[in-house]
C-alpha cells in the first residue's frame, strides 16, 4: 500500500457560507412583522431569516448586507441567497442581488486508516501545530490555498477553505503527509 494509489476519498460538504448585497435599505422591523421564519434580534440590529428548501440561515443587517450559511454546495447556496433576495422583492424591498461571493466552506473527510498525530507534527513543523492539553487535533495551516485542516488522531480531518476547489486540493495535498504517519494495524 503507498500513497500514490488511487484512494477515493469521500470529502463531505457540511457547510457553504456565502455574502450578498442588495443594494437598498432594509427596514428589519417591517421583516420582521411580515416575513415567515424570522427572529428579530433589536438589541443587536439584525433579522435571522431561514429558508426550508434549500436549508439556509440569512442573517440579514438593515445596510443591505446578508450573511447565508447551512448550504451544502455552492451552488445551493447561491439559489437560496436568490431565494432569500426573492422574498425580500416580495415584502417590497428594492432588492437587487449584487456581490455575491462564496467566502467559506467547511468539509469532512475520512481516511481509511487511524494517524500518529505527534509524529505528524514533528514531520511537518512548521505547518502543523498540536497542542494535545488544548485540542484534540492537529491544526494544519495551508497559506496558498488559505485553508486550514484539523486532523484527528481517527483520521477524520476537518478542511475550512474559501471554496470547494481548494478544500479539494487541500486534502489531495495532505494525503500523503497523513499517509506516511498512519497507525500500523496489527
Amino acid at each position: 500500500m503507498d500513497a500514490e494509489s488511487d484512494v477515493a476519498l469521500d470529502i463531505l460538504i457540511t457547510n457553504v457560507v456565502c455574502v450578498f448585497r442588495t443594494r437598498c435599505h432594509l427596514n428589519l422591523r417591517k421583516i420582521a412583522l411580515e416575513g415567515a421564519n424570522v427572529i428579530y434580534k433589536r438589541e443587536v440590529g439584525k433579522v435571522l431569516m431561514k429558508l426550508r428548501k434549500p436549508r439556509i440561515t440569512a442573517t440579514i443587517w438593515s445596510s443591505g448586507k446578508i450573511i447565508c450559511t447551512g448550504a451544502t454546495s455552492e451552488e445551493e447556496a447561491k439559489f437560496g441567497a436568490r431565494r432569500l433576495a426573492r422574498c425580500l422583492q416580495k415584502l417590497g424591498f428594492l432588492v437587487k442581488f449584487t456581490e455575491f461571493k462564496v467566502v467559506n466552506v467547511l468539509a469532512v473527510c475520512t481516511m481509511p486508516f487511524e494517524i500518529r498525530l505527534p509524529e505528524f507534527t514533528k514531520n511537518n513543523r512548521p505547518h502543523a501545530s498540536y497542542e494535545p492539553e488544548l485540542h484534540p487535533a492537529v491544526c494544519y495551516r495551508i497559506k496558498t490555498l488559505r485553508t486550514t485542516l484539523q486532523i484527528f488522531s481517527t483520521g477524520s480531518i476537518t478542511v475550512t477553505g474559501p471554496d470547494v476547489k481548494s478544500v479539494a486540493t487541500a486534502v489531495e495535498q495532505i494525503y500523503p503527509c497523513v499517509f506516511q504517519n498512519r497507525k500500523e494495524i496489527l
